[in-house]
């Protein structure tokens, strides 16, 4: 990178996934609050067909997903040339390369947060703004991150995984052994899409078969009596930790509708407990954070049980970036306004 010049960022919004809306809520946030005397800016879009497009209109216009407009999109593909890391062009009858120097994924759930994109970036030599492929993949797969972070001495709640949802008397056997209520989550999913609270035996089938819908992999996982609580963590090697946050909820779980409404519950940032469980909660995050060999940034989800006991519930590797999501909350609580969160992750990745 030519130090006597500006950083080239790629922003990356959109792409096939459900959570395709998520992602333009977020990408606006971080391109709103990227220091433009410090950093050039290039948005990419992925349409949720799948295309790959240089963005040059209004950033309203991503906002209401009305982005797409041939007279602000340029067909774009990656390099794979190591030697010359670049986006290519595909102008009329032309290819043009653009250099960047580092490429910042806002994308949330499959193809974009599970590996896909970052291993794309990096087979073609372009720094990565987050976790790598390998943190990412990981920490999409529930099961598997559940059971590295269990080897490393965590708790993390009973559960099995399922691939065969044909023998319904075995894994109402396996339900059984691990008590109701439990909730049944597919295994690679994000913003709690397919993810039911099961209160009774009769209510498995169902809830199997809408988690059926966004992977063919299941985890039926018990229930924790107590709250969720949160880390967003900053850095390499060393880390930057903002506030533990709290959920509160009058009813039901934290599902897709209450993470973008907060119609019955809230969220506590700091959350409400002692200083000193704080620090276990920090530091646990920290350790499974390493665990997970996750980069740049993410936002450790666990569980503090009514006897005070702290689990494993997963790793958002890239957490939800609008003004009022709760990584820049925790974030702000520890006293870093947004446009310092966005430098700090930025600057992160050039470093490496």
């Amino acid at each position: 990178m030519n130090r006597n010049k500006k950083p080239v960022i790629a922003i990356i919004f959109g792409g096939c996934s459900p959570e395709y809306n998520v992602s333009l809520q977020s990408a606006c946030s971080v391109i709103r609050n990227m220091d433009r005397e410090k950093y050039t800016v290039v948005l990419i879009g992925i349409s949720s067909q799948g295309g790959w497009y240089v963005f040059d209109g209004a950033i309203e216009s991503i906002a209401s997903d009305t982005w797409h407009d041939v007279r602000h999109c340029t067909p774009v593909a990656i390099s794979p040339d190591r030697t010359n890391p670049c986006l290519l062009l595909l102008k009329e009858n032309t290819v043009q390369k653009l250099h960047i120097d580092a490429a910042f994924p806002i994308l949330h759930g499959r193809n974009g947060e599970d590996g896909t994109v970052q291993g794309l970036f990096e087979l073609a030599g372009i720094p990565i703004i987050g976790c790598g492929t390998l943190s990412s993949a990981l920490c999409m797969d529930k099961d598997r991150a559940h059971k590295l972070v269990k080897s490393a001495g965590i708790d993390v709640p009973d559960s099995f995984t399922l691939t065969d949802i044909d023998n319904l008397p075995l894994i109402l056997q396996q339900a059984h052994s691990i008590g109701y209520p439990l909730f049944v989550k597919p295994v690679k999913a994000g913003s709690s899409y397919g993810i039911t609270k099961v209160s009774s035996p009769d209510k498995l089938p169902s809830a199997i078969a809408s988690a059926k819908q966004y992977d063919s992999a299941i985890l039926i996982e018990a229930c924790i009596s107590g709250f969720e609580v949160g880390c967003a963590i900053v850095g390499n090697d060393k880390l930057i930790t903002g506030e533990v946050d709290e959920i509160e909820l009058s009813e039901g779980f934290f599902d897709f509708h209450e993470k973008y409404t907060l119609k019955t519950s809230a969220i506590h940032v700091p959350a409400r407990i002692d200083s000193e469980t704080s620090a276990r909660i920090k530091q646990l995050a920290e350790t499974i954070y390493k665990v997970l060999d996750c980069r740049g940034f993410a936002r450790v989800d666990l569980f503090l049980s009514e006897s005070g006991r702290i689990l494993f519930n997963e790793v958002n590797t890239i957490p939800g970036f609008t003004t009022h999501s709760r990584f820049p909350g925790m974030l702000k609580a520890a006293g870093l306004t947004f446009e310092q969160i966005i430098d700090s992750v930025v600057e992160t990745a050039l470093k490496r």
